[in-house]
This record gives C-alpha cells, structure tokens and sequence, in this order.
C-alpha cells in the first residue's frame, strides 16, 4: 500500500432510485441502516469478534485467522490487541506494520483507509458514522463519511476521529483528541477539538 496523499473520493452517482442500501452507504448516501442484507453483515461480523475477544483473546494463530476474516483489506502484520470492535470489517483498508492497542473502535460504514507503519493507542474511536441532526430523519436513515489516515502516524489513546477527517502522512495526535477536521502532514494536534501545535520534522523528529 503505497503512502494516502488525499482524501478518499465518493464515486458519481447517477441513479441512487436503483441502489442497493448498501451501495448508498458506501457511496455516502443516506441509507438504512436496518436492511437486511446489511444486518446480517453486522451480525457475521459479531460473530468474528465473538470469537476474537472473548474465545481467543490473546494473539494467537487462531485470532491472525480470525482477523484475517474479519479485516480481508490488509496487507501484512496487522497487529489488534483484543478486545476490538467494528461494524463490518470489510470497510477497513490497512498497510504494512499497523497496530491496535486494546478497545480500539471503528464504525466503518464507509471506507477507512490507513497507511503503513500506523500505531493505534488504547480506547481509539474512529467513527465514519454519521446522523442527520433533525430527529424525524435520525430515526429514519443515517450517513457515513470516508475517513483516511496517512503513513507513520501516531494516534494517542482515547482520541475520537469524526466523520469524513483527513490525517495527513508523519502526523502525531495527542491523547484524548478530538479530530473533527482535517490534519496536515507532519503535524502534532493536540485537543479537543484538535489543533496543531507544532510542526514535525519528519522522520528525523524526536520528542
């Protein structure tokens, strides 16, 4: 997987009438969340983590299976300390070397894309999951936003990344951030919502 210069781009639509629910969750268009074909999608996916956190727990050659399954778009040595929680798996996207610390949570209704050589602290949300903010609509359908972080990131436990965020290549976000937009390359942001405080040096930064 080479290094994310940009954001993920929605495809055109020209006909949402003859869409699938699904293909209008992917696409970033409201749908609902209750189909079907997407709650038995949701369902085999507990099932994989079932397995993975509560019969395996640890790493073992049964858990890499698991998440095998459970994350199909991975490249090599994707590392999760369970316990791990996502909505459909298929949605994540991982380069060479990514790590998840314990209680990492990812709603990925719509495409999250990480880079090579990411670490993930405890307690990290990255949320695509989205709902209108009229409660009439809320209970009616809901939105997902693609989410992409960069290489060699550093995301510092407990931050939450919103819908439709950007995290540029070499960046570091402090612990208990909040990332409501877009973060440039090489960057540390710090806060809620996170802001930048200091520029990195790249791969020659320290401290």
């Amino acid at each position: 997987m080479s290094a994310i210069k940009q954001r993920v781009e929605l495809p055109c639509i020209s006909n949402k009438e003859n869409m699938t629910e699904k293909e209008k969750m992917l696409a970033g268009l409201p749908y609902n969340a209750q189909d079907e074909i997407l709650y038995k999608e949701r369902r085999n996916t507990k099932r994989l983590l079932r397995q993975l956190n509560i019969s395996e727990y640890l790493v073992t050659k049964t858990a890499k299976s698991i998440i095998k399954q459970l994350i199909p778009h991975a490249q090599k040595n994707l590392y999760i300390e369970p316990p791990f929680h996502c909505d459909y798996g298929y949605n994540i996207y991982c380069g060479e070397n990514v790590y998840f610390n314990v209680n990492c949570v990812l709603l990925d209704c719509c495409r999250i894309e990480i880079g090579n050589n990411v670490m993930f602290g405890p307690n990290v949300q990255i949320y695509t999951a989205t709902h209108p903010l009229g409660f009439k609509e809320r209970m009616e359908y809901e939105l997902a936003k693609p989410i992409t972080i960069g290489d060699h990131c550093w995301i510092g436990g407990n931050t939450t990344i919103c819908p439709g965020v950007t995290i540029g290549r070499g960046s570091v976000i402090g612990a208990g951030s909040v990332v409501n937009k877009d973060i440039p390359e090489n960057s540390l942001a710090v806060g809620n919502p996170a802001k930048v405080i200091k520029q990195l040096n790249g791969d020659s930064a320290i401290g």
